[in-house]
């Protein structure tokens, strides 16, 4: 296994509103790792951080070895909570984007999972509802032969048969060298799927465990462990 994100003291602060204190953490390869925590915890924060949408306050935050920037963005794969398809642009428009956009995109992939989910390769962006447009960018994230795979709440917005799905695109379509952080509130739904969970709790990490200690040391699911940790 190779280190993929490593954070060493990692700081962010909006004015006097600390997000993140002082965040230590390493994840490696070849791992599905959950990323949770209450709202306002600092999740989207640290997704943010190491994709160089924002900077650090203080402290360090490498991806593959670099500070995240535009070699990095090669090597991750970004799924952001917001919709961002949008426009007259068909799906296959937007496939034909990222494959030129970039050089890990797999269009045959992409367009057999687009086939599995019924979903037009002709039709307009513009015309899909929100969660056909969700399963689309799940779609087009997930076709890159990325290193690093970051999901921030991809099943939020889907009816719980599509979720099943979902669960099964990441597991078996994402590069077995590579990890998976998948942010959500949905956990009895993922954590099936998990390897380890990262526990964030207002900007700090509370705990970063493997599924299997969690049951055997806690004799609890994850799912009912969070409930433990995280109640008010």
């Amino acid at each position: 296994m190779s280190e993929l994100l490593r954070c060493e003291d990692l700081c962010k602060c909006y004015g006097h509103l600390v997000a993140l204190d002082h965040i230590n953490l390493t994840v490696e390869s070849g791992k599905i790792i959950g990323l949770l925590g209450p709202n306002g915890s600092g999740k989207t924060t640290l997704i943010k951080l190491l994709n160089g949408l924002l900077t650090p306050s203080a402290g360090h935050i490498t991806v593959c070895g670099d500070e995240p920037g535009v070699q990095t963005k090669k090597a991750v794969a970004y799924l952001p909570d917001t919709v961002f398809l949008g426009g007259n642009m068909t799906v296959r428009q937007t496939v034909n984007l990222f494959d030129d956009f970039f050089d890990d995109f797999r269009p045959s992939l992409a367009y057999e999972m687009l086939n599995r989910l019924n979903i037009d390769p002709n039709a307009r962006l513009k015309t899909l509802s929100k969660g056909n447009k969700e399963k689309v960018s799940l779609i087009l994230t997930m076709s890159r032969n990325a290193r690093l795979y970051v999901l921030d709440e991809p099943i939020a917005g889907v009816d719980p048969a599509t979720r099943d799905y979902i669960i099964s695109t990441i597991l078996n379509n994402y590069n077995p060298e590579a990890s998976v952080i998948i942010s959500t509130h949905l956990i009895a739904d993922i954590e099936q799927a998990l390897d380890e969970v990262i526990f964030i709790k207002n900007g700090h990490i509370v705990m970063q465990k493997s599924v299997d200690e969690i049951r055997t040391e806690n004799n609890k699911s994850v799912d009912e462990l969070f409930r433990e940790v995280f109640k008010w």
